[in-house]
């Protein structure tokens, strides 16, 4: 028995958890790289481009995407390797389990569940948004306090009736099409991965559509003196944070890195792929590479459109066409983020139920619940039901610029210690068979923790404070119950 937190599950282990999967291996590289752009493409563009250009960066959005590219490049080379070494779910925890020990790889599986609870959480109130944007484009308006959390919709009455609008007083306020879409993909989800990936595809190729619509026809409308001043001189707000100068855009690109984990979705169906050591390290890099061309090309487009202050904080690409005033593309765009942000929650709700098959699978959570596979549909729904729950409630009543940030804060830590990782592997283990092996691996490595490192310190303070309880919780977790009943724990 071995009772050291630094233990490690032996990497013949890895053969057997593939050899002894249930789950249906129905993906190939480009069905995987559909998932991973179905997970990119949506939670940035439709999404965060408001929020990042808005608050913090202006039009230098395009930059904190060039930031929050490159980082993620040197972590999706490290992710690669490891992918082709260790074909299984679970992604970076299941990677640093067979590598730097157990409590290492908790707490790295432990971010990951922060990474995708939140980043569903942040598109499902991203999704309402641009649903409730297309139904005001029908002349159907649903009530304030039905369609935003309590803190949003107390902040929307205010700003009205400083206008001069009369609202009604109202006792509580629910995000009801957030909670509603999250039982939707969680129906779906439990059906099988075979008609999520179908499902999936369909929307990428639309919302792809979209993208590259938004760029040739927003590019006819580009006024580049929305431009100037490209990064706005510094404010500090009450709090003591820097918004816009320099450390905007570092703020900026900490924020929008969430957008960028389509790639890490990928390693998490290892398990459902065909051929995983060669397909889903083609799928990381295909993905991420796509997908940061597509981002960089739209931002500059929407902060060329509409003065970046004017951008809708839930909406942004659909309200840049309405300012441009052009109607039938704000159609055409509402219609596709409402669709293609489907597919986004979609992947990370699969993801996130990837992740607590492999730390169930271990012992480390329970097996029961996170474990257990349905007999018919084959997936592990009694996990994505438990999801659906948390996702759904927590996007009913929480703000999205709060969830969107906790979700970054973890992505970061995680691809920082994966990127540590898979160097100690390569010298603990460099006669392993390495399908897939990034060049200059030290440069790389180093890189990619310091870049993720540095955009994670540019993170707002409460964000970190609120880090760090996520944090303290997980340890606590660990001792409590995943130490003691970890296979690794036992007699065998």
């Amino acid at each position: 028995m071995n009772n050291s937190i630094w233990r490690k599950k032996p990497l013949e282990a890895y053969a057997a958890d593939v050899k002894n999967s249930q789950l249906k291996r129905v993906l190939g590289k480009w069905a995987l790289t559909s998932l991973g752009i179905g997970a990119v493409i949506g939670g940035g563009i439709f999404t965060l481009t408001g929020i990042a250009a808005h608050d913090w960066a202006g039009p230098a959005l395009a930059l904190a995407f060039v930031m929050a590219g490159t980082a993620c490049t040197f972590a999706a080379l490290c992710y690669a390797e490891f992918a082709s070494i260790l074909p299984v779910e679970g992604s970076a925890y299941a990677y640093s389990y067979g590598t730097v020990g157990e409590f290492f790889a908790w707490f790295i599986g432990w971010n990951l569940i922060l990474e995708y609870m939140m980043g569903a959480t942040t598109v499902a109130v991203a999704w309402s948004g641009y649903f409730e944007k297309l139904l005001h484009l029908f002349n159907i308006n649903l009530p304030l306090y039905l369609t935003n959390d309590p803190v949003t919709a107390a902040e929307k009455v205010e700003k009205l009736r400083a206008a001069g609008q009369v609202v009604p007083d109202f006792s509580f306020a629910f995000n009801l099409p957030a909670f509603i879409i999250v039982w939707l993909v969680t129906w779906v989800l439990v059906k099988g991965i075979k008609e999520a990936a179908s499902t999936n595809n369909l929307i990428v190729i639309m919302k792809v559509a979209a993208v590259i619509f938004v760029i040739v026809v927003g590019a006819f409308y580009v006024d580049t003196a929305n431009w100037h001043p490209f990064i706005p001189d510094p404010v500090v707000d009450a709090t003591g944070a820097t918004h816009f100068g320099f450390d905007g855009v570092v703020t900026a690109a900490s924020i929008i890195f969430f957008a960028y984990i389509g790639f890490d979705a990928v390693s998490t169906q290892a398990g459902e792929a065909i051929n995983p050591t060669k397909d889903v390290p083609f799928a990381i890099i295909a993905s991420l590479l796509i997908c940061t061309v597509l981002y960089i090309l739209v931002s500059l487009v929407l902060t060329g459109m509409v003065k970046y202050d004017t951008l809708d904080l839930k909406a942004p690409v659909a309200s840049a066409f309405e300012g441009a005033g052009l109607p039938i593309a704000m159609y055409i765009v509402t219609i596709a983020a409402t669709a293609g942000l489907t597919s986004v929650m979609l992947v990370m709700m699969l993801s996130q139920t990837r992740i607590f098959l492999g730390m169930a699978k271990d012992g480390l959570l329970p097996k029961g619940l996170f474990a257990a596979i349905h007999p018919k549909f084959k997936t592990p729904w009694k996990s994505t039901i438990f999801v659906g729950g948390i996702v759904s409630v927590v996007s009913a009543l929480t703000p999205i610029d709060k969830v969107s940030e906790m979700c970054s804060s973890g992505t970061l830590l995680a691809f920082a210690m994966i990127c540590g990782a898979v160097w100690l592997l390569r010298v603990r283990e460099p006669n392993i068979e390495r399908p897939f092996k990034v060049k200059f691996l030290p440069f790389v490595a180093t890189a990619g923790i310091l870049c993720n490192l540095y955009l994670m310190w540019g993170l707002r303070t409460e964000t970190k404070i609120s880090f760090l309880i996520w944090g303290t919780l997980g340890i606590i977790v660990y001792f409590a119950y995943s130490r003691g009943h970890s296979n690794l724990n036992k007699n065998n």
